[in-house]
């Protein structure tokens, strides 16, 4: 990775995802064995890291100074970059890098560990089937990781047009469109950002409308978009999968929706919330697939997100794995409960009733 100062040997370890400077002789990387310091020569005065970091703005096409204080963007090289100056910044200028690491789908996630087999075999299903999916994690989970891991399994007679904010995904597959966001000048003019982006690209044809990061008002074009007939996926953050509710409510009031209004939409937008963590020691991990609960009495809005799939696979909510589910088997006791014909078609073989949205109720996983 060219241009990138004293810092280019630390982005080029493969085991390394961030790099941050925390003022004059303060770098810590993080990846495969967590958040450590290092020793970084060149970098031990506050002028020295203010050039770095106002050259790598420079290479983004972005202005760093006094007027505009920080930057959020993209290097040629891919690297994600955020810088901010002094005195927003105490104790100096702060840089940090993201470096993008290609996925290579979901069998590269099972050969580090971070992914079983069965719950592999349930993301693979969620793709087949054309779910809308949100991933959700804490800060350096892996999120964008997986997520660009599950659109590698598309076909790729799929067209995928993808929106951010500063361009991380890069998924191995051959029909993708990227729309960057744009920040406005230092007059406030000419900003362009991701809500107008999410229009943009449902007049441009996708098969599959993908957005980076849900963080702000965009979030209700967003599940507009997927509650219409579109198919595709987001990230959002989230501490754990429960909280998602509470965090899309909380998006959907910044761009003028009540509570309710939010959730309906979430629930007739998303298929299934995929969670993932992160352990101290760096590594990351799938945890599980979840679907939405219904209020009492089967009311809507929905009340919370529950567990359908856990970690290697099985659906807890029944008790078997995603693999006995596929072939139509009850893990429990042998028992058919329904025809894997009708899980597949969406129709609930329990009760009988149409199940146009059954998938939803009985599990997003199935292939």
């Amino acid at each position: 990775m060219p241009d990138l100062g004293p810092l280019e040997p630390l982005l080029d370890d493969p085991a390394v995802t961030d790099v941050l400077v925390n003022g004059p002789g303060r770098v810590w990387v993080d990846g495969r064995g967590g958040l450590r310091r290092v020793r970084v020569d060149r970098l031990d005065t506050e002028p020295q890291v203010r050039a770095l970091a106002v050259r790598l703005a420079a290479l983004a096409g972005r202005r760093l100074d006094e007027a505009s204080p920080w930057v959020d963007a993209r290097l040629p090289s891919g690297v994600r970059l955020h810088a901010v100056l002094p005195a927003l910044a105490r104790g100096g200028t702060h840089v940090s890098l993201r470096v993008p690491r290609v996925s290579g789908g979901l069998t590269a996630l099972q050969r580090t560990g971070g992914l079983t087999s069965g719950l592999a075999d349930g993301l693979r299903g969620l793709v087949r089937r054309r779910a809308s999916v949100l991933v959700t994690g804490p800060t350096g989970s892996g999120k964008t990781t997986l997520l660009a891991a599950l659109l590698a399994e598309v076909g790729a007679e799929e067209r995928l047009v993808i929106v951010e904010d500063a361009t991380e995904l890069d998924p191995e597959h051959p029909h993708v469109v990227r729309l960057e966001s744009r920040p406005g000048n230092v007059e406030g003019a000419g900003e362009v950002g991701l809500g107008v982006l999410v229009r943009q690209a449902l007049r441009m044809r996708p098969d599959r409308l993908v957005v980076g990061e849900c963080r702000g008002p965009e979030v209700r074009e967003v599940l507009l978009a997927l509650g219409s007939g579109h198919c595709g996926a987001a990230t959002v953050h989230a501490a754990a999968p429960e909280d998602v509710p509470a965090r899309l409510v909380a998006l959907g009031g910044a761009a003028g929706l009540d509570p309710a209004t939010t959730l309906l939409q979430a629930r007739t937008a998303v298929d299934a919330v995929v969670a993932v963590s992160r352990s101290p020691d760096g590594r990351r991990t799938v945890d599980g697939v979840w679907g939405w609960q219904d209020g009492p009495g089967g009311s809507v809005p929905p009340a919370a997100l529950v567990p359908h799939l856990d970690r290697i696979g099985r659906d807890v909510r029944i008790g078997r794995d995603v693999r006995d589910v596929r072939d139509g088997r009850d893990g429990r006791d042998g028992r058919d409960v329904r025809d894997v014909r009708d899980v597949r078609d969406g129709s609930d073989g329990r009760d009988g009733r149409d199940g146009r949205r059954a998938s939803r109720r009985v599990g997003a996983h199935v292939a």
